[in-house]
């Protein structure tokens, strides 16, 4: 029985080195693309429903729409441990070591659970404080609270299906990926109405929807890592944390996290600035916008995640000419995705926005902000799969370079320049940092990545 698993172990890994680099990265980021979509419900379900509450359903959804930046920090300590520890785990797979992809796993699952403690005690009593600081009024902040504290006690099944989904990614295992956030949707959807409707529990209902969703898939993703049918088990001898193990982890999950708590800090400068000069609307109209953005992104980051295991492995075997083909492909998905979403966006902007609201105010004040904030939406195919690139193949520096280049250094302060410069339309000068940075971002790491990409692949490693 061990012998036989382990053959199918090998076969599993061996094909990542010598199957179709198209067809293997169909295989991988497909399902690694439906997954992103159906997580992108775990974001936005909440809202539809929450935006269509009568009467309060704009108010609630402006309040809600403020906990995204808390809803961001807690991504991005998941993405510290799973999106610093899954490529290097598949990098050791690469170099035939299983053992040492193993107590790479268990290492950032224990971070994960350690994390979890912390963050849970520090945001649960932060939380009004904090929403106020965002830009809370005294008739959203009621909503905003009562989402936030539900949501952030439930943390735990958070970090936990963001941190470890990855490790089954990496090992080729990319339906099984897609199930747990299938599972999780699924049960969100069903959830959403009946209590938020059914039981009259409004926000705290959808609150303890996804909670109960995410609990299920956590759930779904400790079942399968320590089954038979995964290659990498989580063992308890591997649950002690190392220095040598978790740093080099830690040190690559470092572009992402930075990439994800910007985008909360992102968040906070948005929703500060056009509370300041749009109100209440300007904010309502920024939670739409955020959610239309993440149709844009969640679906790149799942082709990348379909290609990071591909070029991860082949990087590590040195096989270069497999790793430029996955990432001539791995461009051209994105590329592609990203300018069709544009023509989306620039042609129909209102039918976005009264998917989540049928306040006609809210609607018509947000279609024309949409059309100014996703002008440059194009670019992000570009920047995104160059920059996913730069952490599949182990470039933590480089890649945290340029995830602070677009946010730290053009957007965050841009959304606070941009109206001292135009005076007569200040909100709008809020909303068109975003094009500025995101064209302006691409062109850098575009540039960067091909100029160091020949360097890289003849390094020692």
């Amino acid at each position: 029985m061990r012998k036989h698993k382990h053959d199918t172990s090998q076969a599993a890994t061996q094909d990542l080195g010598s199957g179709s680099v198209g067809g293997l990265l169909a295989q991988l980021a497909i399902p690694a693309v439906v997954a992103q979509v159906i997580n992108l419900l775990y974001n936005i379900v909440d809202r539809i429903y929450i935006g269509h509450i009568p009467e309060v359903g704009a108010t609630a959804l402006t309040g809600v729409g403020l906990f995204t930046a808390i809803l961001m920090l807690i991504n991005a300590f998941a993405q510290l441990a799973g999106a610093g520890g899954a490529p290097r785990a598949a990098i050791a797979m690469g170099s035939q070591k299983n053992d040492v992809a193993e107590r790479i796993m268990g290492n950032c699952f224990t971070l994960l659970l350690c994390m979890a403690v912390v963050l849970t005690a520090v945001f649960y009593f932060s939380a009004p404080t904090l929403l106020r600081l965002f830009g809370a009024s005294d008739a959203t902040l009621p909503y905003a609270v009562a989402y936030a504290r539900i949501y952030i006690l439930g943390s735990i099944f958070v970090l936990l299906v963001m941190g470890m989904n990855p490790f089954i990614t990496t090992q080729g295992f990319s339906r099984i990926s897609m199930l747990t956030t299938v599972i999780g949707a699924v049960l969100n959807i069903i959830l959403d109405p009946i209590l938020i409707f059914g039981l009259g529990l409004g926000v705290r209902g959808a609150a303890i929807a996804t909670v109960f969703s995410q609990a299920v898939s956590a759930v779904w993703i400790l079942r399968f890592l320590t089954g038979k049918k995964t290659i990498l088990h989580l063992r308890r001898q591997n649950l002690r944390i190392e220095a040598n193990v978790i740093l080099p982890c830690l040190a690559l999950g470092v572009s992402s996290f930075v990439m994800l708590s910007t985008e909360s800090l992102l968040s906070i400068s948005f929703t500060s600035s056009l509370s300041r000069y749009g109100g209440d609307l300007a904010v309502g109209a920024m939670t739409i916008i955020t959610s239309v953005n993440q149709m844009a992104v969640l679906p790149i980051q799942g082709i990348c995640q379909g290609g990071q295991p591909l070029m991860s492995y082949n990087f590590g075997a040195r096989k270069e000419q497999r790793v430029r083909q996955t990432f001539k492909l791995q461009l051209a998905s994105c590329a592609i995705y990203a300018i069709a979403f544009w023509a989306l966006i620039m042609l129909a902007p209102q039918v976005f926005a009264s998917a989540f609201t049928a306040n006609t105010e809210l609607v018509s004040y947000t279609g024309w902000a949409l059309r100014i904030y996703a002008a440059g939406i194009f670019a992000v195919g570009f920047q995104m799969a160059c920059q996913q690139s730069f952490m599949a193949l182990g470039q933590a520096r480089v890649s945290l370079l340029l995830a602070c280049l677009r946010k730290l250094i053009l957007l965050i302060p841009l959304i606070f320049i941009l109206p001292h410069i135009f005076v007569g339309n200040q909100v709008m000068a809020v909303f068109l940092a975003e094009p500025i940075s995101d064209v302006t971002a691409a062109i850098v790491t575009v540039t960067t990545f091909l100029l160091r990409f020949d360097k890289i692949l003849k390094q020692e490693r």
